[in-house]
């Protein structure tokens, strides 16, 4: 009897905001938190592709191995990469991530455009906030999505 094989190519771009959107994410220690996340994105299975932050949120693109649900896959990046900054120490207060996050499929003619994207972050929210490019992200994706459960700024919560 012969076996047959599963072949997927799955690229998911991730987004998600540090806590209230606060302005911690600091470059010099961005790179340790880059590296760290993706050794949990590696060591599950996935492959990391691109990965970039600004001061108040996220980025990464990934190929996505079947086996494990983005979910699950969420969870650990940001328990674990939340739990490491604060190990070290990186930020005054205790660092937390927001609940949620958005994670959208990328074809795979597109993914050197979303690569490019990320590593255009800095460049990138010179002009936009992070609220407009996430909304903008829902829009394009045409994601439903209710105003209330965007990700919160300190004020809103």
């Amino acid at each position: 009897m012969k076996k047959s094989n599963t072949y997927t190519r799955l690229h998911i771009h991730f987004v998600f905001a540090v806590k209230f959107r606060a302005a911690v994410i600091d470059q010099q220690w961005e790179d340790h938190l880059h590296k760290y996340i993706t050794g949990i994105v590696q060591n599950n299975g996935h492959k990391m592709l691109c990965i970039n932050t600004v001061p108040d949120h996220l980025h990464f693109i990934a190929g996505i191995n079947p086996t494990q649900s983005i979910s699950k896959m969420m969870e650990l990046v940001k328990g674990d990469s939340s739990e490491f900054v604060n190990k070290e120490q990186f930020t005054a207060r205790k660092f937390y991530w927001q609940s949620g996050f958005g994670a959208f499929s990328v074809s795979y003619s597109h993914v050197d455009r979303v690569i490019k994207y990320i590593l255009n972050q800095k460049q990138h929210h010179q002009v936009s906030t992070f609220k407009q490019e996430y909304v903008k992200m829902l829009v394009d994706n045409q994601v439903d999505y209710n105003e209330q459960y965007i990700f919160q700024d300190l004020a809103d919560d």
